[in-house]
């Protein structure tokens, strides 16, 4: 009933948000993976921006340092605001000092604001927010006008449109025309879609379609080409786990400050730029990816979904939401270590395919997940294959935006032994507890009933409407006038806003009674106000009064008559004062009386500042430097008051800061710009202000670097069998000094070494390469040189081949060697004709039956060398026929004529088992299992006998396609038998016979008794083992032990007799002997022989009552025969020995280094009758030292020692 899905995804796994605690307060760290790799790190800072509080119009700016492995980089952002105007925001990174400055020139009241700082390296992400406080000047009268004429822009952001028009607004379409939606998600998806989405829009011209896409395609990346430098992994809009769903597109912006803006359906939808915040869309940027997010999904929010970068359309993507809903949720599976858990679910409508999450993960086919989906698709499984205690969390199906989820919880084995990897388990753990077919199966009638009563509602309806008659013509008339009334209302509408505004009224009131005052009382008009005469030039002092009237000036309190150089004039309510040429005796403070009215202004004579000529020339000549290095200006000019020095670059003011240093000094300036780079290359002006005027200086900076690339794309001129030449353009950039020649290097296709060419010099712009292989293709980089250094390269896009292209003739059909279900083997004849050129290879096409795709099971760089391939990727029961291609240099060739059509499914066979075992051994009270792997087609039944009986009710049989498992749970000794299995099937019958012994270890045999009966022999019996009679298996082993040796070794095995005749038995020495019984589980403990030896047959010596004198053999430790120095190779064996005397026998100890070494291991150390060996089976160099055996007893200590020196 169930078939698997095997679902391929290429999608990346989602990061992963971990909170981490930075040493500099303030700081918020996300970690973007569990664990880091060795030697890298996340971002921190290590000197955070300090919040700044400055007066408008100064110069502002915040600086941090970060740290990070690889090295993270820096951004800034502001809450309630954009940064990316570079006149405004400036930020620079000095490498010495490893600054990042964020600057602000010129600080205005609205920069105001909390900005952040963020560096994001591939493993995290830290941030810091700083505050700017702006101390405003003067009352900004005008400051509301601004404020609204930002809303208005902003306003006129919001009803920005995308070329897809909202349904309301699209124009209706005539019979025919295609959807523009249907070209949009064409230019984003990949060719394996463009199938499905023809067919959803009803295209069936795919040749038509394609020639017409390749146009459109061309004309969105010439505009795009003005945005963007490269746009690449495009992937579609999907679900996630946390019930969000996202895409995702990598864009190189050629602008960092071009404006992104998102549509749905053609309108346009705001966003935020953080996730987590309070609008339902968000952007995270992370480099060049840009991921999109919608949460809290809803209905509503299926559309088309695009990406504009200003105004062209970047990616679009359809989000699609099946109504569909979990009938059946999935429930919590307890499952134990090494079994399988089972998740199930029952949809309201069929799906192909859900997705299924572990643990925030998707989940796909394969070695540890099967996903399971039922003929109906409605019945949904997911199974996880041998549980382990990390499976265990949280496991999600989600089906469009609706989502259910439960726990998988795994229990350790507990009965598995300690250190050792228990059994895989054959059962399954989990599932819902109810009939889900019965549950698939009503709701499948229901889906039919629903779509029988729609079809009859449709047919009734069909079948009762009577035919509609011709619209009348005046019917058209309202449509038409319709759209027209629009535009007349919005034309209306902005003079009367215009008209109404009250400020002309008002200021029209006020001027009227500040007349009607002046007529009452004498004022002023218009008074005096400080000037700055030019020396030389005339100046002029004018008062205006409300009325007719005389007047006096003073100078400095000095009344002023008309003579010389002054002149007073008065024409109507205007009294001038004129100074014909302007000396420095004109300075002072100027004074009008009329009445009891005065007003008074300051005038002051001066010049305008001047540079000296030499020093104008000297600074006019441009200032040439190199990427990189520093470049400075100074000029001098005379000393003056309220002088006031600016620099600038390219028209735009440089200010003091990051990397520009301005030195202002009395009589000079000088201007230092600090490593500089190929964009600084520009206009240098200095500029010299005072109240009287301003001068400017002129100068150029020249920057030298490599040139830009050369410019391309790589034409093809000509191309034959002998010849490829090709042509490129000069650089964009030649990099401030003349391009001198131009590289080229060439690369085979499929090959990675480059090949120098040779050199062009810069006039010509070709190359000729006539060392080319007919039918082979090749790549070409061209480089552009000067005096600085080497370009980056320019590449050809696509391989060139050398001549035309030949392809190979058709093979010959594929015939069908053999077919299982696993695998196809076919053969074929090469090609008739090969044309010419040599074939390299075969690529191998399939069909599946009632299909009409062709899929190539190899690629063309992967040519099948020989003429036959076993075809492994099909399905089981499925009908293929196959078709052959030759490839040679030019590619692949004419197909070959289809093969048969031929079934993959094994042949019909006799039942015949596979290596079986004929023995088990079980020890009682486990389990028995016994697995037998068979062939046969059809798949047979089996049958397993007990001694030719049936089995009994508690022995388990578990059958699996070519295998069968008998178990029996808790094996006694009564289980021992013979067990037999029989496959029968329409060919034939196959049986076999598997002896099982259900046994233990056994029990130790009886007591032992010696007897010698010839000299020299020695007879040992002993009483039989309580299991002799249960077990036909067990025999008996003999183990011997003598005083000489001192070491037990085996004299008998597989002994199935009580007695054993031991030989050469020597006088004079004592012999044990040890008795085991063993079976098929192992050896029973020992039985002991009592000791035999030279007291056995001692006879007794009596006492004649003669006194003797005892004597007594004890003495001290002595060493007889010392170590002898040792010099031996690395991997050598080394064999030190010594004798020990003493009496009691002493206890001897061996020390390496004064570190004892009777325990280690690597030292075998034996002692046999005073005579100490040490024995090193693979000296190492950390053997060599000094070597110590120490003999101590109750009586006293002895030592001797030596040296192991240890050569390489």
């Amino acid at each position: 009933m169930f078939q698997r899905s095997k679902v391929t995804d290429g999608t990346a796994t989602g990061q992963v948000g971990i909170k981490k605690k930075s040493k500099v307060p303030g700081v918020m760290i996300t970690q973007y993976i569990e664990t880091l790799p060795e030697g890298t790190s996340h971002p921190d800072f290590t000197r955070k921006p300090i919040a700044l509080t400055i007066q408008e119009g100064k110069f502002a700016f915040f600086k941090a340092i970060v740290t990070g492995d690889p090295k993270p980089t820096v951004t800034w952002s502001r809450n309630n605001g954009d940064v990316s105007d570079t006149s405004r925001y400036q930020t620079k990174y000095d490498p010495n000092t490893n600054e990042h400055t964020f600057e602000m020139p010129n600080v205005k009241p609205d920069q105001a604001d909390t900005y952040k700082c963020f560096a994001t390296n591939q493993y995290g992400q830290a941030m810091v927010t700083v505050v700017l406080n702006i101390i405003e000047v003067g009352y900004k009268k005008n400051k509301a006008q601004k404020q609204a004429g930002t809303d208005e822009d902003f306003k006129t952001v919001l009803k920005r449109k995308s070329k897809i028009r909202p349904k309301s607004e699209q124009p209706e379409r005539k019979d025919g025309e295609i959807d523009p939606k249907f070209w949009e998600l064409l230019l984003s998806a990949d060719k394996k879609d463009y199938e499905k989405i023809c067919a959803e829009f009803g295209v069936t011209d795919f040749r038509w379609m394609l020639k017409k896409l390749n146009e459109i395609k061309k004309e969105r990346e010439d505009e795009q080409a003005a945005f963007i430098r490269s746009l690449s992994d495009l992937k579609p809009i999907r679900m996630n786990a946390d019930g969000t769903a996202s895409f995702e597109l990598d864009m190189d912006l050629t602008d960092p400050s071009s404006s992104i803006y998102l549509y749905k359906d053609g309108e346009m939808i705001p966003y935020t730029k953080e996730l987590g915040d309070t609008l339902k869309h968000s952007l995270k940027q992370i480099g060049r990816k840009y991921v999109f997010s919608i949460k809290d999904l809803m209905p509503e929010d299926a559309g088309l979904y695009q990406v504009d970068v200003d105004d062209v359309t970047m990616f679009s993507t359809d989000f699609k939401i099946p109504v569909v809903d979990f009938l059946v949720k999935i429930q919590e599976v307890k499952a134990k270590e090494r079994e399988d858990a089972v998740f199930e679910c029952v949809l309201s409508n069929p799906f192909s395919k859900i997705l299924w999450f572990g643990k925030n993960l998707p989940l796909e086919q394969g070695d540890k997940y099967d996903i399971e989906v039922s003929e109906d698709k409605l019945i949904h499984r997911l199974v996880i294959k041998d549980c382990m205690v990390v499976d265990k969390g949280i496991y999600s199906a989600c089906a469009g935006i609706k989502s259910c989820n439960a726990w998988l919880v795994v229990e350790a084995d507990k009965d598995g032994q300690k250190g050792k990897k228990s059994a895989r388990k054959t059962t399954r753990a989990g599932g819902s507890g109810m009939d889900l077919q019965k549950i698939a199966q009503e709701q499948q009638a229901k889906l039919e009933k629903v779509r029988e009563e729609r079809k009859e509602q449709i047919r009734t309806a069909q079948e009762a409407a009577p035919p509609s008659p011709p619209a009348p013509e005046p019917s058209k008339a309202p449509v038409k006038a319709e759209p027209t009334k629009v535009p007349e209302q919005k034309k209306t509408s902005k003079p009367a806003a215009v008209a109404s505004d009250p400020p002309v009224v008002e200021s029209t009131e006020e001027t009227t009674e500040v007349e009607e005052d002046t007529r009452k009382e004498l004022g002023i008009s218009s008074g005096l106000s400080d000037i700055y005469a030019l020396r030389g030039n005339p100046a002029e002092l004018n008062v205006k009064m409300n009325m007719d009237c005389d007047g006096t000036w003073f100078k400095d309190e000095e009344q002023l008559k008309s003579g010389g150089q002054i002149r007073i004039t008065k024409e109507g309510t205007s009294h001038n004062l004129t100074i014909q040429s302007c000396v420095d005796d004109n300075s002072g403070v100027y004074r009008f009386v009329s009445g009891e009215l005065s007003t008074q202004g300051k005038v002051t004579v001066g010049d305008v500042p001047a540079f000296d000529d030499d020093d104008l020339h000297k600074f006019s000549k441009p200032v040439i430097v190199r990427v990189g290095q520093n470049a400075a200006f100074k000029m001098p000019f005379p000393p003056q008051e309220s002088l006031v020095i600016s620099w600038f670059k390219d028209g735009i003011e440089i200010k003091d800061g990051g990397g520009v240093k301005i030195v202002r000094e009395p009589n000079h300036s000088r201007l230092l710009l600090r490593d500089c780079l190929r964009t600084d290359t520009g206009e240098i002006k200095i500029q010299l202000k005072n109240p009287f005027g301003a001068v400017e200086a002129t100068s150029r900076l020249i920057v030298l670097d490599r040139p830009d690339p050369p410019e391309g794309p790589v034409e093809i001129v000509e191309t034959t069998s002998s010849v490829i030449e090709i042509k490129w353009s000069p650089p964009r950039d030649d990099g401030g000094s003349a391009v001198t020649n131009y590289i080229i290097e060439r690369q085979q296709a499929g090959q990675s070494l480059w090949t120098k060419l040779g050199d062009v010099s810069a006039e010509k712009n070709t190359f000729r390469d006539r060392n080319v292989t007919h039918g082979k293709k090749y790549n070409y980089r061209i480089y552009a040189e000067n005096p600085q250094g080497i370009s980056d390269s320019l590449e050809t896009a696509d391989s060139i081949m050398a001549g035309i292209m030949i392809l190979s003739g058709p093979p010959g059909a594929p015939e069908v060697v053999s077919a299982s279900k696993a695998c196809i083997n076919l053969t074929w004849t090469p090609p008739e004709d090969d044309r010419g050129v040599p074939i390299i290879g075969y690529q191998v096409e399939k069909r599946k039956k009632d299909t009409n795709e062709w899929i190539t099971l190899n690629a063309l760089n992967d040519p099948i060398k020989g003429v036959k391939y076993a075809v492994k990727d099909i399905t089981e029961g499925a009908e293929y026929e196959f078709r052959v291609s030759a490839i040679n240099e030019s590619g692949s060739g004419d197909p070959s004529p289809p093969s048969a059509m031929v079934c993959a499914k094994n042949p019909n066979m006799r039942p015949c088992f596979r290596n079986p075992e004929d023995f088990i051994v079980v020890r009682a009270g486990n389990s028995a299992r016994v697995k037998i792997c068979y062939e046969a087609e059809p798949p047979p039944e089996i049958t397993w006998l007990k001694d030719d009986e049936p089995i009994s009710p508690w022995i388990n049989v578990i059958n699996t396609e070519g295998m069968s498992q008998l178990v029996i749970p808790s094996s006694k000794r009564s289980d021992s038998a013979i067990y037999t299995i029989k496959a029968k099937n329409s060919v034939g019958e196959a049986s076999f016979d598997i002896e099982v012994r259900v046994t233990d270890e056994p029990k130790s045999p009886g007591p032992v008794e010696l007897e010698q009966t010839v000299h020299d022999k020695l007879v040992v019996s002993w009483a039989p083992s309580p299991d002799q009679e249960l077990d036909d298996r067990m025999y008996y082993v003999v183990s011997q032990n003598d005083s000489k040796m001192r070491v037990w070794k085996t004299v008998a095995d597989r002994l199935f007799t009580n007695t054993y005749t031991v030989n050469n038995i020597l006088p004079g020495i004592q012999y044990h002997f040890r008795i085991y019984a063993k079976n098929d589980m192992g050896l029973s403990e020992p039985s002991e022989s009592p000791t035999w030896g030279f007291n056995s047959n001692r006879v007794p010596i009596t006492s004649n009552g003669v006194g003797s004198s005892e004597i007594c053999f004890e003495r001290p430790p002595s060493i007889l025969v010392p170590l002898k120095v040792h010099t031996h190779p690395k991997g050598y064996q080394v064999y030190m020995t010594c004798a020990v005397r003493g009496h009691p026998t002493p206890t001897v100890s061996w020390y390496l280094n004064d570190i004892c070494i009777n325990s280690d291991s690597n030292y075998y150390i034996t002692n046999c009758f005073g005579v100490c060996s040490m024995h090193i089976l693979r000296v190492r160099p950390k053997d060599g030292g000094v070597y110590k055996v120490v003999a101590v007893s109750s009586l006293g200590e002895a030592e001797c020692s030596t040296k192991l020196i240890v050569e390489d």
